[in-house]
């Protein structure tokens, strides 16, 4: 399937103006990015998964990001049967309560990877079955991998 033909079927899932139109890109040339709106992401991610044109049955990747303003999270998704790859990018500006939907429920190996993103970015996920912290201990404050990050024993700084 081009990038084209899942921009189209992503932009028929959500036409306005029951739904703000996700934005659409393309990284280098080879993969679709889509951006979604918060409220749309577990839709979303069920839709890619169980349309039988889409198939993404692989999510490789799942990393935290913070943007300044805002922290989000970018999703590498795989069809194994369609061989076809999609990004997928959330954003919310709370940066106090940041909270997004889990995928785990769709992608067990998001189970791990959302923990990871809790631990480091202090970003949480509704309705994931066991959320705390990863690598750190639990009484570590803060998130390290947040730009607004202070350490004042373990900082390098220039």
């Amino acid at each position: 399937m081009t990038n084209e033909t899942l921009q189209k079927t992503i932009e028929s899932w959500f036409p306005e103006p029951e739904y703000p139109q996700p934005q659409f890109s393309e990284e280098g040339s080879q993969f679709l990015n889509v951006t979604i709106e918060p409220e749309h992401l577990h839709e979303l991610m069920l839709h890619l998964k169980n349309n039988p044109t889409m198939a993404f049955d692989y999510l490789f990747c799942l990393t935290g990001v913070d943007y300044g303003k805002e922290l989000g999270v970018v999703y590498h998704l795989e069809s194994t049967r369609h061989r076809h790859i999609l990004v997928v990018k959330v954003q919310t500006p709370d940066r106090e309560n940041p909270v997004l939907d889990s995928v785990q429920d769709i992608w067990a190996t998001a189970n791990f990877h959302e923990r990871e993103v809790y631990d480091f970015f202090g970003i949480k996920f509704r309705n994931h079955p066991n959320l705390k912290r990863l690598f750190l201990t639990e009484d570590w404050e803060g998130f390290p991998l947040r730009k607004d990050y202070v350490d004042e024993i373990n900082m390098v700084v220039k």
